[in-house]
């Protein structure tokens, strides 16, 4: 299909809609199925291919895109949420940034979402205060949006004790925000471990959290042996 040119009705839509149907992969299908957990039917479309469809229907009339597509499918709530971070302009993406949101049920549509918004890199200081308000939601998936985005963009020396202070108030019952807290810690130990370290010395994290942490840490390659070893002292 010629996705940057298309005029989207709802007669060209479906078209569109049966050729993600064409290419879809059951294998792979199942193989998500098995790591992901969603409400979204799954057509089994991998990442590269659904970013090479994405960037093209952005090149072309992508607002009357955003404006006729539909959740049928975890693919299509996954193209929509690849459009959006596409955007350059703040305004423009405000517009659809939190609905956006709310269509994230799963780890995946967050964490593709999450780092393929590049326009944080320029933008640190304003999506400092969006990243507060999502931290501060009672939704799962906001708040691990907030932590994700800390993750992708803010893992830098300027940002450690704020980054510090929300790992310890984000204290949660959600899984997916726990494990990206547990994520976003043992990042912040690869880049800074003595930074890191004095901060763990003092910590008051769950058990789950902080095990999760030096668990990633010793899968880490990036941490040293001697260093993998001196943060056992820390587990719970």
């Amino acid at each position: 299909m010629d996705l940057k040119n298309i005029i989207w009705n709802k007669e060209n839509y479906n078209l569109f809609i049966n050729y993600l149907i064409s290419i879809k992969d059951s294998k792979y299908e199942e193989f998500n199925h098995k790591i992901i957990i969603t409400k979204y039917p799954m057509l089994g479309i991998k990442i590269p291919k659904l970013r090479s469809i994405s960037k093209e229907i952005f090149k072309g009339d992508y607002k009357s895109f955003l404006n006729i597509i539909t959740d049928n499918y975890y693919e299509l709530v996954l193209i929509k949420g690849l459009i959006i971070s596409y955007l350059k302009d703040l305004n423009k993406l405000n517009i659809y940034f939190n609905s956006y949101i709310d269509l994230i049920d799963n780890w995946a549509l967050c964490d593709t979402f999450c780092n393929s918004l590049k326009i944080v890199n320029n933008n640190k200081e304003y999506f400092l205060n969006i990243i507060n308000n999502l931290i501060n939601s009672k939704k799962e998936y906001y708040v691990r949006v907030g932590l994700v985005l800390l993750l992708n963009y803010y893992v830098e020396e300027q940002y450690l004790d704020y980054i510090f202070n929300i790992i310890t108030k984000t204290n949660s019952n959600f899984y997916y925000v726990n494990m990206a807290r547990s994520w976003l810690l043992c990042e912040c130990f690869t880049k800074y471990s003595n930074i890191t370290l004095k901060y763990l010395e003092t910590n008051t994290l769950d058990k789950f959290t902080i095990n999760k942490t030096i668990s990633k840490i010793k899968d880490s390659y990036k941490v040293s042996k001697e260093l993998k070893e001196y943060v056992l002292k820390y587990k719970k």
